[in-house]
């Protein structure tokens, strides 16, 4: 689910003006990445058309070439320079784009690039006045002037005897309301690089508290956490470091940087403040906007500003991972290979590094070479359990649940006592043996995981659609699902999960609504498509479902389902209703500790691992909402409530979350992160 808050940066961008960086043609590279002559150009259309194709598939290096020789054909065409200036900084070709970037530097349209590329130029060679008059520009929205505000505070810090005049340059920043996270982050980064040490921890105190910037900048926010527990550490006040740790994820949890940094705190390895320098501190407000937008669908940005980042600050491990994964997202592996290959040995990012690189391996099909790499990392350090994981991710995508299972089980036997963090390895044991078609073995994996981490979304759903697909426990599964949906409603594998088990169980109408939704939020996925045609062939709407079988038939469906969909345009589902609930369950018996074991378990079975009692939704007393002189109906949110939860208790429809969102457009932010104590706004009752 994309988040509102950066829909909002979006739209100070101007991505709709930058036709060149965001194409709108759709024509097919032909051949390689490494054969890119195929093309003959003898004309400037030629040429510029063929950058724009290969700008579509994401061949910059192509489109660089295609660029450079329509410029050959017109030397003075400015809409061509622009586009090989962004085509260049979004290849990391930051040198060769600078010649541009200065014959740019006057057009208005441009300056955003052309003249943020000189400043960082500037700011490189410690020029830092230049740098300032670099970041003066003509046209401004609101993100570039966060931008070039914050840098010129930067450039500012860099020249002696301008501390003050820095943090003035940043508290006369006025603008939107998510300015607010930014100047504050980088206000407190400058004390703290100043020496005003009681200042600085005034200021981290005070943003960490301000939990709606959490919401509104996640990975800002994180940073913040992470350079205050750092600034900490070095100063040797460890118990505090770790401290604002576990602050911050309250919030947001899962981030590998923090989970890196609280390993080297509490082994009592050095740390070092993140932003030392003024480049250092420039090079972040371009990192932070990066990560922002990449949260936000404007991917093409998120290249050119962490391009800039990284001509800034070259070693920059944060801002090299951030480009290893960007070209993951991309599809790009060999692209992610090179980034992480620029990790240095003894960094902390090195071991991510390192397991990345093999799972990027298979990406290209080089199993053999993953394999070989992950059982080397595993050898290197037995008792990290990503390293397994990781091999484990690599034989289940060639389908070897087996030795994906055998991966698994030697990771567990590592294990003196398992943390919540390690519920990942026993939910992708139980999916291996799932997959093996052993659910002897594979539920009490699932168990487990819920024991380490209860109310985990994966976990709920994948063990109750599990139990619908077999026939099995359907209305536990269904309440298991429902859980998961809950607490992520807009998960569309989720409410694909929902929709089916509805299915299963013969409620066709309710199955359809969950369906479509689920559609709607994973249009390209052919399963879910092909399970929305079901239903509506089950509810009579036989035209429908012919149209979104033929929909999944041509979104390149596996083959085992392909011919299912296939099978169904010819003669349609049967005629027979599935069976009901009391005839299709399998029997079952819960013994006294909770676990879930078969009426006639099978001879020869090993025995289970501990499984944890099944997880029950929490009852809540439903406190009425309080109503103002207007009519209006505001609720205050109490801990673990989620949109769903509040409209089923305050509505009596879980469905009407979207109606609680409209009436609340701050929380289209980020709808799944609320927090306790915050007041919205109900729609009224009978709307």
């Amino acid at each position: 689910m994309r988040k509102r808050f950066n829909s909002g940066l979006l739209a100070t961008v101007g991505l709709a003006g930058f036709l060149a960086f965001t194409p709108q043609l759709a024509m097919a590279k032909e051949g390689g990445a490494d054969d890119r002559d195929l093309i003959a150009i003898s004309s400037f259309s030629g040429a510029f058309l063929a950058a724009r194709a290969a700008e579509a598939d994401n061949d910059f290096e192509s489109a660089i070439d295609y660029y450079e020789r329509a410029l050959a054909f017109q030397p003075d065409n400015q809409a061509i320079q622009q586009s090989l200036l962004l085509a260049l900084v979004a290849e990391g070709r930051f040198d060769d784009a600078l010649p541009h970037a200065r014959a740019l530097k006057s057009v208005p349209e441009m300056e955003r690039f052309s003249r943020l590329g000189l400043a960082v130029d500037a700011l490189r060679d410690e020029n830092y006045a230049q740098a300032e008059n670099w970041l003066k520009l003509v046209l401004e929205s609101d993100l570039d002037r966060l931008i070039t505000s914050i840098m010129s505070a930067w450039a500012e810090m860099g020249q002696e005897g301008q501390t003050d005049q820095a943090l003035a340059t940043l508290e006369e920043l006025d603008g939107p309301d998510w300015y607010r996270l930014f100047r504050s982050y980088h206000r407190a980064l400058m004390l703290a690089q100043s020496g005003k040490n009681a200042e600085a921890e005034t200021a981290f105190d005070a943003l960490l508290r301000d939990v709606t910037a959490a919401s509104a900048g996640p990975d800002t926010y994180m940073r913040a956490t992470e350079a205050y527990a750092s600034w900490l550490a070095e100063r040797g006040e460890r118990e505090k470091a770790l401290a604002a740790l576990d602050n911050g994820e309250k919030y947001i949890t899962g981030r590998a940087a923090t989970t890196i940094l609280r390993e080297k705190i509490e082994a009592g390895d050095a740390v070092t403040f993140p932003v030392p320098d003024p480049r250092a501190g420039a090079a972040e407000i371009l990192l932070n906007i990066a990560t922002a937008l990449n949260r936000g669908g404007g991917e093409p940005f998120v290249k050119l500003y962490l391009n800039y980042a990284l001509a800034l600050s070259p070693d920059n491990d944060d801002i090299l991972v951030q480009l290893a994964s960007l070209a993951e997202q991309q599809s790009e592996p060999e692209k992610a290979i090179s980034f992480y290959d620029r990790i240095k040995p003894g960094s902390p990012w090195r071991r991510l590094a390192e397991l990345q690189t093999g799972l990027n391996l298979a990406d290209l099909d080089r199993h053999e070479e993953a394999e070989t790499y992950l059982n080397a990392a595993i050898e290197k350090d037995p008792d990290d359990i990503r390293a397994y994981l990781s091999l484990g991710r690599v034989y289940a995508v060639q389908k070897d649940y087996r030795a994906a299972a055998d991966v698994y089980d030697r990771a567990v036997e590592r294990i003196a006592e398992p943390e919540r963090e390690d519920w990942s390895l026993f939910y992708q044991r139980g999916i291996a043996y799932e997959r093996l078609k052993e659910w002897e073995k594979a539920e009490p994996n699932f168990f487990k995981a819920l024991e380490l981490y209860p109310d985990q979304p994966q976990v709920l759903n994948y063990l109750g659609y599990s139990w619908v697909d077999m026939n099995m426990k359907l209305e536990e599964g269904l309440e298991l699902i429902g859980r998961a949906v809950e607490l992520r409603p807009n998960d569309g594998y989720i409410v694909d999960s929902l929709g089916w088990a509805h299915y299963r169980l013969g409620r066709y109408e309710e199955a359809a609504k969950e369906l479509e939704r689920a559609v709607s939020l994973r249009p390209e996925d052919p399963v879910l498509n092909d399970h929305l045609g079901d239903a509506y062939w089950r509810t009579g709407r036989k035209l429908e479902a012919t149209y979104q079988w033929s929909h999944a038939r041509d979104l390149d469906p596996e083959p085992e389902l392909l011919a299912e969909v296939e099978k169904k345009l010819k003669e349609g589902l049967p005629d027979d209703e599935p069976k009901k609930l009391a005839e299709a369950s399998t029997p079952e018996k819960v013994i006294a500790d909770g676990t879930a074991t078969p009426e006639k378990p099978t001879a020869g079975k090993p025995a289970e691992p501990e499984a944890s009692e099944e997880p029950k939704t929490e009852t809540k007393a439903v406190e009425p909402p309080e109503k103002t002189a207007t009519g209006d109906a505001f609720y205050t949110i109490k801990d673990g409530e989620t949109l769903w939860s509040i409209a089923v208790e305050q509505l009596g429809d879980g469905e009407r979350f979207r109606d609680i969102l409209a009436v609340n457009p701050d929380l289209q932010r980020n709808p799944d992160l609320l927090r306790a104590g915050q007041e919205i706004r109900l729609p009224p009752q009978d709307q």
